[in-house]
Parts: structure tokens; sequence; C-alpha cells
């Protein structure tokens, strides 16, 4: 990722006032969200190849950081995710700790470790979980 390139948010007016809100702030605001926390993820879009920043919601299991790439339970991956298998270098801003890393999909015996860590977060992921058939990834990104 080049630090030129323009980054694209959200088209979604709350989720867009939300990353203008933290990224402004170095933040400050944004970071403590409705009682967890929450990141700011740029990756590369895998077709358009513009960078797309997306708020998310994170845990984190010693230096490494913990997503959830549960789009609300639908039946179809988030883009987001999508993009970072495609390119799994990403940016990650925590607070304000911006940093490269690379992003993978947990396997499964780690994300049997690692579920348990998001739903205590965020309980709504087994509500997620149980509204469709997919699988839904969990993702480690380790810093570069």
């Amino acid at each position: 990722m080049e630090p030129q390139d323009e980054i694209v948010d959200s088209p979604t007016s709350w989720v867009a006032r939300h990353i203008r809100s933290y990224v402004e702030s170095g933040g400050e605001k944004g970071h403590q969200w409705r009682g967890t926390q929450t990141a700011l993820l740029t990756t590369r879009g895998r077709k358009s190849g513009k960078l797309r920043r997306t708020p998310l919601i994170y845990g984190q299991d010693g230096d490494r950081y913990i997503l959830v790439a549960s789009l609300g339970g639908a039946d179809h991956h988030p883009l987001w995710y999508l993009n970072l298998v495609a390119d799994p270098e990403v940016t990650l801003q925590v607070g304000a700790d911006v940093f490269r890393g690379h992003a993978r999909t947990a396997s499964p015996e780690e994300k049997q470790a690692l579920w348990p860590l998001m739903v205590e977060l965020w309980p709504d992921y087994e509500q997620y979980q149980a509204r469709t058939d997919r699988d839904i990834p969990v993702v480690i990104i380790t810093r570069d």
C-alpha cells in the first residue's frame, strides 16, 4: 500500500462518520464503540485496486489482532474479507497506532481457540453464525 493512494470509506453515512471521527481524532473517538473496541482495517480492492477502509470490532491474542468476517450472519463473506484473501497486505489502525500487517484466515484449530474470545467481546457473533450455513471466518493480523 502506498501512502499517497486515496482511501475510500464506506458509502453508508453512519459508518463513514465513524471512520472520519476515528481518523480525525487519532483514535480518541471511535476506538471505543458500543461497549467494545474497533479498529480501522484498510484493504486493497480485489477488483478496483482502490484502498478500502472499514471499521471492525477486534480482539487481541498476544501481539496478534483478531477480526470476525461475520457481516451480521449474511450468506456471503464481507467484501473486506474477500479483499484481504486476494491481497493479505493490510493497514490497521488501533487507536492512534497505525501499522502495516499481514492478514490470514485462522485455521479450524485456531478458530476454535479464538472464537470464544471474540464472542466474549461481541456476543452477537453466536447469533450471526446461527443465521447462516457459511462458516464465518476468523482473521488473524500480525504486524509486518
